[in-house]
């Protein structure tokens, strides 16, 4: 069983969220639990939670199939003290919010070493994970592959590996597999081959055990650019057979599946063609 859906908005409150998935066909469903760009917003209000709650029961959604995603300010290997102090609060509050909306995982971007030694900010994303797990009982932390622009961390699987590692609740911890990311990164899935040899690799580095949610996207760049340029499902420098084989891929079951490509007027029609790779498979 695939689990395919998209970012949607949580404009109106994040109750509404499980009701857009459901207005596309969506079998799962990514979001913020909170205006991503801003450090302070205001809590969660028991109306919402419940709201939210019985909107994920009415269209079908388990935890499982729902893939929450944090800020874009936090940096949780930041080597400034009162910086990463901030960054490290503000996860522990997105940790909070999944528990009181009963999800049971966070996406993160890894952060940046901010041209700081890359080992000992892996060190500090460790440390900050571990304290963040401490503070909730049971959301898992969900490290996601990135494209390795600028200093941002987390563009190879022994990196996230190393980061996973350090942290001391590894059981607590997964991956997100971005496809537009690790392609940016260098490792092709684009032919049977390539796919295969970079599918291995994560099996070999991280395992599939740890595979707790994907973003579905196709890339403006090229192979190995390092750039995080986004593009609809066919239309990119990825093309059509690495989601094709991804649908027909049983390790990819039951794992939430997020399109967070350029054009949400294409979401609908996208979740339409990748459930039919998933049915011919």
């Amino acid at each position: 069983m695939k689990y395919i859906g998209a970012h949607v908005s949580i404009s109106g409150g994040v109750d509404q969220a499980p009701l857009r998935a459901a207005q596309l066909g969506a079998t799962a469903f990514g979001l913020f639990t909170k205006n991503q760009r801003q450090w302070k917003v205001p809590p969660l209000t028991e109306e919402m939670i419940a709201n939210f709650k019985q909107n994920c029961i009415s269209s079908g959604f388990t935890a499982e199939q729902i893939l929450p995603h944090d800020s874009y300010l936090i940096n949780l290997a930041n080597p400034d003290e009162e910086k990463r102090r901030k960054s490290v609060d503000a996860f522990i509050e997105e940790f909070r919010r999944v528990e009181q909306l009963g999800l049971d995982r966070l996406n993160f971007h890894p952060g940046s070493s901010l041209k700081s030694d890359r080992k000992e900010a892996c060190k500090l994303v460790s440390l900050g994970i571990q304290e963040a797990l401490q503070e909730s009982s049971e959301v898992l932390a969900v490290i996601e592959t990135t494209a390795g622009q600028g200093t941002n961390l987390g563009n190879s699987f022994e990196e996230i590996a190393t980061i996973i590692e350090g942290v001391k609740d590894t059981h607590r911890v997964g991956v997100c597999i971005d496809t537009c990311h690790i392609f940016a990164a260098g490792y092709d899935i684009r032919e049977v081959e390539a796919y295969a040899k970079t599918m291995e690799a994560f099996e070999r580095i991280i395992g599939f055990d740890k595979l707790l949610g994907v973003h579905l996207n196709d890339a403006k760049s090229d192979l190995g650019s390092a750039l995080d340029r986004h593009h609809s499902v066919g239309e990119g420098t990825i093309g059509f057979s690495a989601f094709q084989q991804i649908m027909q891929d049983p390790r990819f079951d039951k794992v939430p599946m997020i399109l967070e490509t350029i054009d949400s007027e294409k979401w609908k029609e996208e979740i339409t063609l990748l459930k039919g790779y998933a049915s011919n498979g």
